[in-house]
């Protein structure tokens, strides 16, 4: 492998100020190499310095701050600690005169209403909502599903459950009753909290119609909470059961203390889709939750106090919790939509960053390479000069979109914080850093406590080669199990070498220390034997001019046991034919190798994405092969699937 291109390096300002420079001044820490290889290797000093440095609350401090007496996978953190997350997320704040009246969340609708709360209206929306909960029977260790788009309520429901000592399990807005009922009933919950609906490229959207099929299946529930998100007249309410948010917290008391909870009392429960079709519940807790989102908030993004962090996702993605507890634990303000990015027009997401003059931007890869085919002009039409931080995860990235995103979005004078980990890590695992250099399409290096890895099929750690991304060390922020599933948990990250998360993403360190990843490892395609990533293959087919996008997957082939397959999404314009087709299996084969020339390129108007514009080669791979598709929940169209079958 090639030394990394280095496109953006750290001006002394940032040297100077950043939150991780002024952590490691105060720590004594001389460089940020350093503080990575201490940070790993002395993780109790690290996470201890981190809550003391962030002053995150402890209602009563912990004695030891990492325990792994019972095991590796099943570690515990700051034990004998007790705290509530809401209180150092909102209480703290609401609580300073200076700090009261500042916003706290900032929302806009895709019609283009827009609302904003202060610190202290947050809170005192977040109580009444909490005491409303407790009179009806809602208390510690109960669990409340969220069922809502991104709107203040959704912010304030959460904290209320947290404070409560309730678990919350945040849904995707855009499921159907069948995703909704496995979830609620999994978990046993027993209330939901829902709105009459939202609107998706103009398009109304009944949320409370979709609630009421789901909770008919779950006889545990027995509260549901409708947030006026569209003022509708006609939503259905059932007698007894359901109640509208203005009337839980009418005549409540605006304030209401948070219950101390010990340190692993569990937060919420993350349900990630499986490809069994069954989805996994990830257990996330107060304490590790709490330190290692606020950590990555404050160190990767580089999140000031007042400044505005927008992240285009979902309540029911992992980012949806993180941005919410990371942004609000830091004293920023979060900004909230809930549309579609490129509606009514392409140029939607720049005049949002523009309109609400954010500071730090995440998107999805997949994302910015459907905006960069709208052309240069929707960008530069707003003034996006209050970005300071461009940040991105979800899917491996191309050069070219990174390059766009990093020069026309960003300028060339904001780094792209290229972050990695997943639902079940409850945070990152690979990071850059705002005070290293950065190179395209790099996620850095191990993000802070992180000791993560490459190894070989042998479980040796490797350079300049692919293999499996690992950790060998407990986090913070890991699951604590899978809900009700303590076996699965084992089998699925913990079987494959012993002591050893298995994260199931193929990744590579470059000769100067750049780390890479190349697509999922359970959607790696072998073809006569030999290992190849799809990001590896995609990026080769969208760098062609006449491409969009790609997904490349791996068919059943009786003499190479695989062969590969290439969909293609055509840009805008380009002649979709026999020519195109035989120049991009070319391109494959002098890129890659001639083994990797794809046995079948196929033209298709869209490929199946989940709303956090993740790619499923699974569901795509499983339309070829005639074979089970998994968990399809998460789909955002399920009309991509017939684009998939009617390729050429």
């Amino acid at each position: 492998m090639q030394q990394s291109e280095i496109v953006w390096t750290p001006s002394a300002e940032l040297l100077r100020d950043a939150n991780v420079a002024r952590f490691m001044a105060v720590e004594g820490v001389d460089g940020f190499d350093a503080l990575v290889r201490r940070s790993i290797d002395e993780p109790e000093w690290f996470w201890d310095a981190v809550v003391r440095f962030l002053g995150l609350r402890f209602a009563r401090p912990y004695h030891t701050v990492l325990d792994t007496s019972g095991g590796v996978p099943w570690a515990k953190w700051f034990v004998g600690g007790a705290l509530n997350a809401a209180e150092s997320c909102l209480d703290r704040h609401a609580d300073d005169p200076a700090v009261a009246s500042d916003p706290a969340v900032v929302w806009e609708g895709e019609e283009g209403a827009v609302r904003s709360l202060t610190w202290a209206e947050l809170r005192s929306l977040t109580d009444r909502i909490a005491s409303g909960l407790a009179a009806r029977g809602v208390g510690a260790g109960d669990a409340v599903g969220l069922f809502l788009p991104m709107v203040p309520e959704t912010v304030a429901a959460l904290l209320a459950v947290a404070k409560l000592g309730a678990i919350f399990l945040p849904i995707f807005s855009g499921y159907g009753a069948d995703a909704v009922a496995v979830r609620l009933a999994d978990a046993g919950a027993v209330a939901l909290i829902t709105a009459d609906g939202f609107t998706r490229r103009g398009r109304v959207v009944p949320m409370k119609e979709v609630a009421d099929e789901a909770v008919a299946r779950v006889p545990s529930v027995h509260t549901v909470v409708v947030v006026a998100r569209l003022g509708r007249d006609d939503v259905p309410m059932t007698g007894g059961r359901d109640v509208t948010l203005a009337a839980l917290v009418d005549g409540r008391p605006g304030r209401r203390d948070a219950v101390a909870l010990d340190s692993e009392h569990p937060l919420f429960v993350a349900y990630t889709s499986g490809t069994t079709g069954r989805p996994k519940g990830a257990v996330h807790v107060h304490g590790g939750f709490l330190v290692k989102v606020a950590q990555e908030v404050a160190f990767q993004t580089d999140l000031r106090p007042g400044e505005r962090l927008f992240w285009l996702t979902d309540i029911g993605w992992i980012m949806g919790p993180w941005e919410i507890v990371g942004v609000l634990a830091g004293r920023g303000t979060l900004v909230l939509y809930d549309g579609a990015p490129d509606h009514p027009g392409p140029d939607r997401l720049w005049s949002l960053v523009e309109r609400h003059r954010i500071g730090v931007l995440g998107v999805s890869p997949t994302l910015v390479r459907a905006l960069m085919a709208q052309g240069d002009e929707p960008v530069r039409a707003h003034d996006l000069s209050s970005l300071r931080i461009l940040a991105s995860t979800g899917e491996p990235w191309n050069e070219v979109p990174w390059r766009w995103y990093f020069e026309v979005v960003g300028g060339g004078r904001c780094p792209v914080i290229n972050i990695s980990g997943g639902t079940e890590v409850g945070a990152c695992f690979l990071s850059p850093h705002v005070v290293r250099p950065l190179s395209p399409c790099s996620l850095g290096g191990p993000a802070l406590g992180m000791a993560v890895d490459v190894f070989d099929e042998a479980g040796r750690p490797v350079r300049g080669e692919v293999g499996e991304l690992v950790c060998t060390k407990p986090w913070p922020g890991m699951t604590r199990g899978l809900w009700k599933d303590p076996q699965r948990y084992l089998d699925t990250y913990w079987s494959r070498w012993p002591g050893v998360w298995w994260h199931g993403d193929f990744a590579s360190v470059s000769p100067d220390g750049q780390w890479f990843l190349h697509g999922r490892s359970d959607d790696t395609i072998k073809v006569a034997g030999k290992r190849l990533g799809p990001a590896e293959v995609e990026s080769v087919v969208v760098a062609h001019p006449s491409v969009l996008e790609a997904a490349a997957v791996g068919v059943p082939d009786d003499v190479k046991g695989e062969a590969l397959w290439v969909f293609v999404v055509p840009a805008p314009g380009a002649h979709a034919g026999d020519a195109l087709r035989d120049e991009l299996r070319d391109l494959v084969g002098r890129r890659l190798g001639a083994s990797f020339r794809p046995a079948q390129v196929r033209f298709t108007a869209a490929l199946p994405k989940t709303r956090s514009a993740k790619v499923l080669r699974r569901a795509i791979r499983a339309v070829v092969t005639g074979g089970p598709p998994g968990d399809l929940s998460g789909l955002e169209d399920p009309s991509t699937l017939d684009a998939v079958r009617k390729a050429e």
